[in-house]
């Protein structure tokens, strides 16, 4: 479980909220429970080290304020719009006996002992969170589904998943899909057999050929028959018989 130092702050405007923001630290509330709300800060640096871990919204902390240690729950982060800088926290009082509703990621463990997967198949996650309802003191980090020999066409439903004590879904009416083992979506294409090849090539050959005797007969062709015009033999001039002379 993740420790902070924080603590009180006694502000009532935003002037007095935004010099506390300029002097590196988050202003924070803590509510819930039968006590009254609570004002701290806690420093920036050490508030975004936390948020940049994963499920900073569904881990438990424990805050130490003026030497007394009170675990609460993240429950809302408000951002800068321009830095995206934190620019406040609310944190929720854990009170024994009470419930919480999170969202809990999943996580999946034992791919290399899924036969599916092993033959190429792909693991199909439909949901990485899912909403559970848990008690205060028992809220689990993440949910475990164990692919351990889970071949292709498998599906892993909520129902077969291993939840602490006294965790239940918030979804009562269906035994939802949280992933499942999916063939390959690329087919590889089957090789074209010997035979088909040959046949191919030799088709290939024959087009070519063909090509080849096109192009000649077509270079050896007179244009508009011009050779006929030169084996054209003249036909020779008649001479007129001189006049008979008186």
């Amino acid at each position: 479980m993740n420790s902070l130092a924080a603590t009180i702050r006694e502000t009532s405007t935003k002037g007095q909220v935004k010099q506390v923001r300029l002097k590196g630290e988050v202003p924070c509330i803590i509510y819930g429970g039968k006590e009254e709300n609570q004002k701290i800060k806690i420093s920036k640096k050490e508030i975004i080290s936390l948020i940049e871990k994963e499920n900073f919204l569904s881990n438990v902390l424990t805050l130490n304020i003026d030497g007394k240690s009170i675990n609460v729950l993240p429950r809302e982060i408000s951002f800068d719009v321009l830095s995206d800088q934190p620019i406040h926290v609310d944190f929720l009082r854990i009170v024994k006996g009470g419930s919480v509703i999170l969202e809990i990621p999943v996580k999946f463990i034992n791919k290399e002992s899924s036969p599916g997967l092993k033959r190429g198949g792909v693991l199909n996650i439909v949901r990485r969170n899912v909403q559970l309802k848990c008690p205060t003191e028992n809220i689990p980090k993440e949910i475990i589904v164990d692919l351990d020999g889970l071949d292709i066409g498998s599906s892993i439903k909520i129902s077969s998943v291993k939840l602490p004590e006294s965790v239940t879904p918030t979804i009562q009416d269906r035994d939802f899909v949280i992933a499942t083992v999916a063939a390959p979506t690329i087919i590889k294409e089957p090789e074209k057999p010997a035979e088909d090849a040959a046949t191919a090539e030799g088709a290939e050959g024959e087009a070519a050929t063909t090509e080849g005797a096109t192009a000649e007969a077509a270079t050896n062709k007179d244009p508009e028959g011009e050779g006929d015009k030169k084996d054209e033999k003249k036909a020779p001039s008649e001479k007129k018989a001189p006049a008979d002379k008186k």
